[in-house]
């Protein structure tokens, strides 16, 4: 008889899946509230970040680093949660960074001074960066087949519902309840997806041992590589890129521990991601469609609220508008788009055609703005942003998740969030670059153009001055004025043609990724209604045996 110690180990099992049932769908709720509520937390701070600045004395300098450090954790956290809620369980790992990131939200407004107010957002944006990724594994694990494509739809929310919701829930917490609120808003709707992930989320074991073979030397690589490139592109322009110290040595020693990270994760036999998968030109292609998609939305949400904030004077209670326009239809919008991609018959990659011509219309409408348009101008545009955005991200998830076995979700899941990550600072640091430059280039050509016709135009009198004359007896003092209003309208003006122009490149961009769109990608079919998906890459060593069968409490 042999002994315990000579006994054969159990074959690995496979995971355990729950039932699906209400309670699982409650669950799953539960963390897509709390993915938008730490959307709500990140868009709501930053577009009422001047409201936060006039009530806590913050400095328009600091303020940048307010967003660049909530940013950069943010996106950190994504690349390598999937290992710790691995590690920690799914259930327990959310309600625990939920719950973290509502209780930072509390001491915020009562910071003295901004080394420990960025220190507490590098904390909160550390715990909000921790849930999207989880949300795509628990869309994916626990939704059954036939609705596993509404989970995507549910995902996409977060890059479509979320952040145009961001202006209004601003205006509406700023507005009737104060700027605390501003920073507080995440309790209530925190508490409320703690509770139905408690309920509903399948209580998964922890796996502690994972510990040790924990990939120590790709995590202090990686995430000051990630924190060097966030922070580079959202203080670039700021600091005046390659002119400033801080950023040549950013991006120095950012890039080269990047670069070093992306080498080691290649060869590693534990890694956060595999790289591997970028040889499936589905997964590549997705991935470069991802990030160009996300740019794209990213300017166009920016364009309208910068020219009615810039131009007309807009608050965002005034703005909010336009961003509900979009929102709210997305709850339809959404479900619809997914239905359709559910269908066999359907190519998703139709759609995703489609809907980049949509944005791409949308963007070349926008080229004619003027300074006389104001915020009814821009219904047309966003109508079409409406049927555009959700027919964009909902078939790039697909083709970037329905070509790949159960078990690669993890490899893929921290990838994805970090480059939706990566793709919000790229389109922050666009803007800024584009609308600075193009501003300038304006502006330069405008001055010139009166300075060289300033004799031709002198008989014709100074219309300004004329207007302003009898607001005041000194005529120094009037011709002061006029020179002031004059340089009023001229800013006004390039700002104007500038963010025309950043419409035009949006059109480009689009017109570029329909071209892509119907080269490079292999067609996916939706789950049970097509070939079963293969692995993507075979592992680079023997992985870590499954944990064996359990059923945890429900």
């Amino acid at each position: 008889m042999a002994s315990p110690s000579q006994t054969a180990a159990p074959p690995a099992q496979p995971s355990y899946m729950p039932p699906f049932g209400i309670r699982t769908l409650i669950g799953c709720l539960g963390m897509l509230l709390a993915v938008h509520v730490a959307g709500f937390n990140e868009h709501i701070t930053e577009i009422g970040l001047s409201d936060i600045r006039g009530a806590m004395h913050i400095g328009r300098d600091e303020g940048t680093w307010f967003i660049s450090t909530y940013e950069a954790f943010n996106i950190a956290a994504m690349a390598f949660t999937p290992w710790f809620y691995m590690t920690f369980s799914i259930y327990r790992f959310s309600i625990f960074m939920t719950a973290v990131l509502a209780l930072l939200s509390i001491p915020l407004p009562f910071m003295p001074d901004m080394v420990s107010l960025c220190f507490l957002r590098a904390a909160q944006g550390l715990s909000a960066g921790c849930l999207p990724p989880v949300l795509m594994t628990v869309m994916l694990k626990y939704l059954p087949p036939p609705i596993k494509v509404f989970g995507v739809g549910g995902y996409a929310m977060s890059a479509t519902f979320g952040p145009n919701l961001g202006g209004p829930l601003e205006a509406l917490w700023f507005e009737h309840f104060g700027w605390h609120w501003l920073y507080w808003e995440v309790i209530p709707l925190s508490a409320i997806a703690i509770a139905m992930m408690a309920y509903g989320l399948p209580r998964d074991p922890v796996h502690l041992e994972r510990f040790m073979k924990f990939n120590w030397r790709g995590f202090f690589i990686g995430v000051p590589s990630i924190l060097c490139v966030v922070t580079v592109l959202y203080q670039g322009d700021r600091l005046d890129w390659f002119r400033s110290p801080i950023i040549s040595h950013l991006t120095f020693w950012g890039g080269a521990l990047f670069v070093g990270f992306l080498f080691h994760e290649w060869h590693h036999h534990s890694p956060f991601f595999r790289l591997q998968y970028w040889k499936n030109r589905n997964i590549a292609m997705s991935m470069l469609t991802l990030v160009g998609v996300l740019v794209i939305c990213g300017l166009m949400m920016e364009i309208p609220s910068t020219y009615l904030a810039e131009v007309r004077g807009y608050r965002p209670s005034q703005t909010a508008p336009i961003a509900l326009m979009v929102a709210l239809p997305q709850l339809i919008m959404l479900p619809l788009t997914a239905a359709l991609c559910n269908m066999r018959s359907v190519d998703c990659r139709y759609l995703l055609g489609i809907g980049l011509s949509c944005l791409g219309l949308a963007a070349f409408l926008g080229t004619w703005l003027t300074p006389d348009w104001v915020r009814d101008n821009f219904y047309l545009l966003q109508g079409l942003q409406i049927v555009g955005q959700p027919m964009v991200v909902i078939p790039v998830l697909m083709l970037a998740t329905m070509s790949l076995g159960p078990a690669d979700g993890p490899f893929i899941s921290g990838m994805v969030n970090m480059l939706k990550g990566m793709a919000n600072a790229v389109a922050a640091a666009l803007f800024a670059v584009l609308l600075r430059r193009r501003e300038q280039y304006h502006s330069n050509m405008l001055l010139d153009r009166s300075g060289n016709n300033a004799t031709s135009l002198s008989s014709m009198g100074n219309p300004i001055e004329s207007a302003i004359q009898n607001t005041s007896p000194d005529t120094a003092h009037v011709s002061r004025n006029a020179l002031e209003i004059f340089h009023d309208y001229l800013h006004e003006q390039s700002v104007v043609l500038a963010l025309a122009d950043i419409y035009l490149v949006v059109a480009v961009l689009c017109a570029g990724y329909v071209v892509l769109n119907f080269i490079l990608p292999k067609r996916v079919y939706p789950p049970g209604k097509g070939p079963a998906p293969q692995p993507a890459s075979a592992p680079v060593s023997t992985p870590v045996p499954a944990a064996p069968i359990s059923a945890p409490a429900h």
